[in-house]
């Protein structure tokens, strides 16, 4: 299937690793350009090498949590590709623990970055979109089940998910869609530092499979199709949906 992607041009923060990464290379493998950002220059430079360089990627070292990146990013979109297409909005995990064990700081860091932040970028990827524009959002699992030990991800992404969907209906006379993933066990760095948390990530990990219908954990990869299909033309008739890439382990409907 030719998803309608090439050409255009995509923000995808939190895109040097991990999921993040995983959505950039799918595009870029489908003939998007993309802008990449995270919080370090050798990581943003991995990561447009990785992506095959300029013309295709852009790199933009920025932190979710600070109220400037929106408009650099739109702004570095347009100025290098002339055009945005749509964003796809994700952020590094917060920090795992139990919600009476994260403190004051924690809780307001992780929402600058994983709640605010998130909004912030979609406001004005709002702004510059047209009609045929996406937003997208790498939410969690945690969004329709708590997962344990992950009091502060089970605590804002619900919330996060509710926020756009209400996105989608102020936005879909525009023809603006707006979409969420909710991953659960993905084989991401950040999957396998929760994994080793208990002292032997592998029994964790086998616990998990067990659990999941498909008895495995996803790749990147898997992950990263699913994006590239919801933010292309494609998908043009989805919005203000929030779809699971779980191999089936969450258990309502």
């Amino acid at each position: 299937m030719d998803l309608g992607l090439r050409d255009r041009v995509f923000i995808v923060t939190g895109s040097t690793r991990g999921l993040g990464l995983a959505a950039a290379r799918q595009l870029v493998a489908e003939g998007a350009r993309v802008v990449v950002t995270g919080r370090g220059q050798e990581a943003v430079d991995k990561a447009v090498t990785e992506l095959g360089g300029s013309p295709g990627a852009l790199g933009v070292v920025a932190d979710n949590a600070d109220s400037s990146t929106p408009e650099r990013l739109v702004a570095a979109a347009q100025a290098r590709f002339g055009r945005l297409d749509g964003v796809l909005v994700s952020v590094g995990g917060p920090p795992a623990g139990a919600v009476t064990a994260i403190d004051d700081d924690q809780w307001r860091d992780a929402f600058e970055s994983v709640f605010l932040g998130a909004l912030r970028l979609a406001r004005s990827a709002a702004a510059a979109l047209e009609e045929g524009g996406v937003i997208g959002f790498v939410l969690s699992s945690s969004v329709r089940q708590p997962i344990g030990g992950l009091g502060v991800s089970n605590g804002l992404r619900p919330g996060l998910a509710m926020a756009a969907k209400t996105m989608a209906d102020e936005l879909g006379p525009r023809g603006i869609r707006v979409v969420g993933l909710l991953p659960a066990r993905i084989d991401t760095d950040r999957v396998r530092e929760l994994d080793a948390l208990g002292g032997d990530p592998q029994a964790e990990r086998e616990r998990n499979s067990a659990a999941i219908p498909l008895r495995r954990y996803g790749t990147p990869e898997e992950f990263g199709r699913v994006a590239a299909f919801l933010l292309s033309p494609a998908a043009s008739y989805l919005t203000g949906v929030m779809v699971p890439v779980d191999g089936g382990a969450m258990r309502g409907l």
